[in-house]
């Protein structure tokens, strides 16, 4: 654990130090593209993210390769150089689009050719665990056709998903923090390293998004872009590759009894994980939709909109902080259910807690104009927006004579809100007066 805790720090580390230059060369470079119709941004930010969290996923890879234990995985499994060589030419198109804007085609094609690479290098689902039936094996042209559909989804379902400060990287960082316990408890409570190199993708992804946050929060200083967005959701489905096709329900025979019953115990998570839709249910249903509305319309599945889930939070008034917020909670709802489900079937705890965390979040859906405000001794440590507003000091002059026969003594002695609804109120005669005097006289 120790070792994958370091090679997640290392990767935060190399990512945060490194957005900050790759914004002033994204500025310099002028990937600043111009507002478009669909954007919820009023000023132009610079793009190209992606590029620190590249370096980052190189620089976890590396410490990891030189770690004691880690350096096993890289000597056994060819995984991790396999999900390097996709990583790098899926970064490498999402760099050109964000500098260019390439044809939604041609960026379909550069994906599928990133996950022809990793097939080729040994990162391909073998069989698939079936409820009922037990591990049924795939023929190389099933496990490649499948792979390479799992890791487009995946792609665009991220990508599809990146239209809020901060709503990707947190998304994906919940998704890939419930896909890490998930794969260190098979490797660590069934002693299978098959299930190794699934969790060192999950911590370096952690890292990854985690560096890159504190830059791209609300209102962010730089945008992740495609460079980022379609690498992230690759990562994630190289994870869920190696758990699903590679980790096999015969070695879970021993603890869980039978084959079938090994399969029916972990399906929770290996089915959802497959299809894609428990790690990135919200990111899957918003591409789904998205596909659904734009060709009932007669117009590409590619082409954008402001139809996404997030733009609709928008749009019911909720604000840009809260509507990230919502969509984390949903995310880790589903990730973090599924986990637990999957750790225990049989308790209706689990069950009664999702119905209980699922109303929640409908009642935080129906409350867009709820503003929390924070307590008068956490003021200090909170955002602006959320403390309690405090009414303005009075303002008075004592040389000027009071109107109405009131002293000054007297005048000091009201109210703040009395002196403010006045000052108010002369404030707006004087600027009729004035606006009065400034007419033309009728000759």
């Amino acid at each position: 654990m120790r070792e994958y805790l370091l090679t997640l720090c290392v990767t935060a580390a190399v990512t945060y130090l490194l957005t900050g230059p790759v914004r002033k060369f994204a500025i310099v470079a002028g990937a600043m593209p111009e507002i478009r119709a669909r954007d919820v941004h009023r000023e132009p930010t610079p793009r190209l993210g992606g590029i620190a969290m590249f370096f980052g996923l190189c620089a976890g890879l590396l410490v990891a390769d030189h770690l004691t234990n880690l350096n096993q995985l890289f000597e056994r499994s060819n995984e991790p150089r396999a999900l390097l060589s996709g990583a790098a030419l899926i970064w490498l198109i999402g760099v050109l689009d964000d500098k260019f804007e390439i044809d939604a085609l041609i960026k379909l094609g550069g994906q599928m050719i990133a996950a022809g690479v990793m097939v080729m290098q040994g990162l391909t689902i073998l069989w698939l665990p079936i409820p009922g039936v037990g591990s049924v094996a795939l023929t190389q042209w099933q496990g490649t056709l499948l792979t390479v559909a799992l890791v487009v989804i995946t792609i665009n379902a991220v990508n599809f998903v990146d239209g809020l400060d901060g709503l990707a990287a947190g998304m994906v960082c919940i998704a890939a923090a419930a896909f890490f316990l998930y794969a260190y408890r098979i490797w660590y409570s069934y002693g299978i390293e098959a299930a190794a190199p699934a969790t060192l993708f999950s911590a370096i992804l952690m890292g990854m998004c985690l560096g890159f946050l504190p830059h791209n929060m609300h209102p962010a200083r730089i945008f992740m872009g495609d460079s980022g967005s379609m690498l992230i959701g690759l990562v994630l489905a190289a994870g869920a590759i190696s758990v699903t096709g590679q980790v096999d329900p015969d070695a879970l025979k021993l603890f869980a009894g039978s084959e079938k019953e090994a399969v029916h115990q972990t399906v929770p998570v290996y089915i959802p994980l497959l299809l894609p839709l428990t790690i990135i249910a919200v990111p899957a249903a918003d591409l789904i939709l998205a596909i659904v509305r734009r060709t009932w319309r007669g117009q590409s599945p590619f082409a954008a909109d402001r139809g996404h889930l997030h733009h609709r939070l928008l749009e019911i008034g909720h604000s840009h902080s809260r509507a990230v917020l919502i969509m984390y909670f949903w995310s880790a709802l589903i990730a973090f259910g599924a986990l637990t489900y999957s750790v225990n079937s049989a308790s209706m705890w689990i069950v009664l807690s999702v119905v209980i965390l699922s109303t929640l979040g409908l009642i935080l859906l129906l409350l867009p104009r709820f503003t929390p405000r924070a307590p008068r001794w956490a003021e200090a440590v909170v955002p602006p927006r959320y403390r309690r507003r405090r009414a303005p000091a009075a303002v008075t002059e004592p040389s000027a004579p009071a109107a109405g026969g009131v002293d000054a003594e007297e005048a000091e002695e009201r109210t703040p809100v009395a002196a403010g609804v006045s000052g108010v109120n002369g404030a707006t005669a004087v600027g009729s007066r004035a606006r009065l005097g400034d007419r033309p006289r009728p000759r």
